[in-house]
């Protein structure tokens, strides 16, 4: 079993940036994952005092599908925030107050949808946006990962080519068998120095049906997924007991010493 790709999503539903490599720590979630959120305008986020909040209260895939026709890339080095849609391509500056709200002006106008109140983008230091930030901090700094052999599985099953970044993880893996991931819970996965225990089943919402490349809802994926294995479960999640850095093409293994 070997990592086929890295991912990142520095605003919470919207693009992701591969990474050839990454380096992680003990306890710590995917660097710069989910990092940054824009509401819907139903509550104040406190930076100071970050409380984690149900993903329904932000902008997010699951309800706001056009979000995947922008096409984002967040660049560190100035704490911008680029956003292509169609030929136009604006850079916002996230470290700003002024560009944080033409982000969240620009995005209430782009998803022409009214919504609860005024959108804003959020960030906390040490806070990341996760859909499991609700359940514990510990679940929060988890990372997700997917086997793409159970992506070709579930294609196959639906009828169609799915692409893979319609589940949104960290880590894509290949070389194991479709779905033996169900069965992992509780055990430990070595990748060089790093080691990952993992510790939920990732249920699989309405952002799953949105088509990454058009923006279209099609397939309602998590009904099929309940229909095809009998649960609405696909990935997991995994604390990272060990940190270090991993990179692209690394081998996993499990902990026994069974390279899968």
């Amino acid at each position: 079993m070997f990592i086929h790709s890295l991912n990142r999503y520095p605003v919470k539903g919207l693009s992701a940036e591969r990474l050839p490599t990454v380096r992680l720590e003990a306890a710590h979630g995917f660097p710069l994952d989910r990092a940054f959120a824009i509401t819907d305008g139903s509550f104040q986020f406190n930076p100071q005092q970050p409380r984690p909040e149900p993903k329904t209260k932000f902008l997010m895939l699951a309800k706001y599908e056009t979000l995947a026709n922008l096409k984002t890339r967040y660049l560190e080095e100035s704490g911008e925030l680029e956003v292509r849609h169609g030929d136009i391509t604006k850079r916002y500056n996230l470290s700003s107050d002024a560009g944080r709200d033409e982000v969240a002006a620009f995005m209430r106008e782009f998803i022409a949808t009214p919504l609860p109140g005024e959108p804003k983008v959020v960030r906390a230091p040490g806070h990341q946006f996760t859909d499991i930030s609700v359940h514990s901090v510990a679940l929060m700094r988890s990372i997700s990962l997917i086997n793409l052999a159970t992506v070709r599985d579930l294609g196959e099953r639906v009828g169609f080519e799915l692409d893979p970044i319609r589940f949104r993880a960290n880590l894509y893996f290949d070389g194991a068998s479709a779905w033996s991931e169900m069965e992992w819970l509780g055990r430990e996965l070595v990748i060089g120095d790093v080691k990952l225990k993992i510790v939920r089943r990732t249920k699989r919402c309405a952002a799953t049906s949105v088509d990454p490349a058009t923006g279209v809802r099609g397939l309602n994926l998590p009904l099929a997924i309940r229909e095809y294995v009998e649960h609405g479960d696909l990935g997991v999640y995994a604390e990272v007991v060990s940190g270090g850095t991993i990179t692209t093409n690394d081998a996993i293994w499990l902990l026994d010493g069974d390279e899968l």
